[in-house]
């Protein structure tokens, strides 16, 4: 059967802060309810811009899960595993590196972007070249057609996209592909196989882009054909090969609106984080300390919140008439900063709560942790052999 699944995944490199929680462990939290979610710690691609530094990285591989499980991310509804323990990403990794143009990897806006960014680094490696192809390799392997992703990560899914197409058409052509998709087309039945057969004319004949989205829905839907064969008959709808590959679409997600404490975005390079799970006493003690509008030297000086880095965590967590209530008490120095600043702090405290109460049975029983993600990369990497089967079939690879 079809499943729409989605695929996603993030770098261990140190505690999530609340950024990483406003920007995309929601929305995997909502995801997972909607689509057959697979969330992965990318450990490997840690390594292509910190390979001199890896003696941090299996304790950040751990506190990242229980994050994740913290804000709400459930075992029970989505597959949580580590890249390096499927090594079949590895393999297919290779296997496209094959058939992918370097031109290709070279135009990732990142790479340069990256380069420059982290200029203290030797990135001339091929690790980093490559990252964008095991990416690449990631998607594909669980044959994932969701990829949650922001504006600037885009680039990343529209070259998953080519590499797919450039491998469907370079190895789709199987010996005796038309018998074979004849033979499945049996399979559906008498009735679906007639109204495939009309929508596959419609498409091939007149250009009908409702037919070919028929046809897909009708294979989408039928249960009595196998993987490979339902594959062959994507292929054969719009006149071209098996599709071993399937092509991911980007899943658009809203950059995170959670500012850091002193403004910017929040990030460690900045240091102006609150951790998904920090103590109370910190949280209060970093929001008490927070710059605010200069203009405001004393109690009684009139301030402007729009030039106020408190006013930004107002824009998150307070509702309009508490939003209401801060700028009239700022702007006629009606309130002072520690009064505006004490609701943000009631409501990070709270958000917290619940994350910390989550973590603590995995903090309390770490096997919970462990047993969860080689759960989950036992079912990933079934998935990903199926996959990875195909492959090799098609490149010639299946002997024994």
């Amino acid at each position: 059967m079809f499943v729409n699944r989605v695929l996603s995944g993030m770098r261990p490199t140190g505690a999530l802060h609340l950024g990483h929680y406003h920007g995309v462990l929601k929305n995997w939290a909502r995801l997972q309810h909607e689509y057959d979610c697979f969330y992965f710690v990318a450990d490997w691609h840690a390594l292509t811009t910190h390979y001199d530094d890896p003696a941090t990285i299996e304790q950040h591989v751990w506190d990242m899960v229980i994050d994740w499980l913290a804000a709400g991310v459930d075992p029970a509804q989505a597959t949580l595993f580590i890249q390096s323990r499927v090594p079949e990403h590895a393999e297919l990794h290779l296997l496209l590196s094959m058939i992918t143009p370097l031109s290709w990897l070279e135009r990732v806006p990142t790479y340069k972007d990256q380069q420059e960014k982290l200029a203290e680094k030797d990135l001339a490696t091929y690790g980093f070249l490559g990252y964008p192809l095991l990416q690449s390799a990631d998607i594909l392997i669980y044959r994932a057609n969701q990829v949650p992703v922001g504006e600037d990560q885009v680039p990343h899914i529209e070259i998953t996209r080519e590499i797919a197409r450039r491998f469907n058409h370079v190895f789709g052509r199987e010996p005796g592909f038309e018998d074979k998709a004849e033979a499945a087309i049996k399979k559906l039945g008498a009735r679906r196989a007639k109204v495939y057969r009309q929508h596959r004319k419609g498409y091939l004949e007149t250009g009908n882009t409702e037919a070919l989205a028929a046809a897909r829905a009708l294979l989408e839907e039928s249960q009595n054909i196998t993987l490979g064969d339902r594959e062959r008959l994507f292929g054969y709808i719009e006149g071209g090969g098996k599709m071993i590959l399937t092509e991911p679409q980007a899943l658009l997600t809203e950059a995170s609106k959670m500012p850091g404490l002193d403004g910017q975005k929040m990030s460690k390079s900045y240091n102006n984080t609150i951790t998904l799970r920090e103590d109370a006493d910190s949280v209060a003690k970093k929001i008490k300390t927070m710059p605010t509008d200069p203009a405001r030297v004393k109690r009684t000086d009139p301030g402007d919140p729009d030039k106020c880095p408190v006013w930004q965590l107002h824009q998150v967590y307070s509702d309009d008439a508490k939003k209401q209530w801060v700028r009239q008490g700022c702007k006629s120095a009606g309130i002072g900063c520690l009064e505006c600043k004490q609701p943000v702090i009631d409501a990070v405290i709270a958000e917290q709560h619940p994350m910390r109460e989550r973590a603590q049975k995995y903090l309390d029983d770490p096997t919970l942790v462990r047993s969860i993600v080689a759960d989950g990369c036992e079912k990933a990497r079934k998935l990903a052999q199926e996959t990875l089967r195909d492959v090799r079939e098609v490149m010639g690879l299946g002997y024994t």
